[in-house]
């Protein structure tokens, strides 16, 4: 589970690391990064609104999304065709799972954005490097 304390360190510790940065690395890595962050509240409108997971292909998280696509589609051919249990259940289960992505959204993106701040950090470093 994300814990947001340790989150907000992480975030923390990059700020400090992009702070470290010549003039130019820092505007490369503004630059890159800008691409790569994500708004949490672009994230929970997409969850709040189409439970189908669109908000995980906000994140890159193709794999999740398609899951979460043929789960719910799923559960709506069962009850198109009479499997009202089966289906009644998948749509219950993948509504239950998103609504907790929908109150752990802030932690998520958090977490995502630190990762994408550190590949691009890595980057930033490695093109200096060279």
């Amino acid at each position: 589970m994300l814990k947001k304390d340790i989150l907000e360190e992480q975030q923390e510790q990059l700020r400090r690391q992009v702070r470290e940065l010549s003039d130019s690395q820092r505007a490369s890595y503004y630059r890159l990064s800008e691409k790569a962050i994500k708004d949490p509240d672009t994230y929970a409108t997409l969850n709040y609104i189409f439970i189908a997971g669109l908000h995980h292909f906000y994140l890159g998280k193709w794999g999740l999304g398609l899951m979460n696509i043929l789960v719910f589609w799923g559960g709506i051919a069962l009850l198109w065709y009479g499997f009202i249990e089966v289906g009644v259940a998948l749509l219950i289960g993948i509504s239950v799972f998103e609504l907790y992505e929908l109150f752990r959204s802030q932690a998520i993106v958090l977490d995502h954005n630190n990762k994408a701040g550190q590949r691009v950090l890595k980057d930033v470093l490695s093109r200096s490097d060279s």
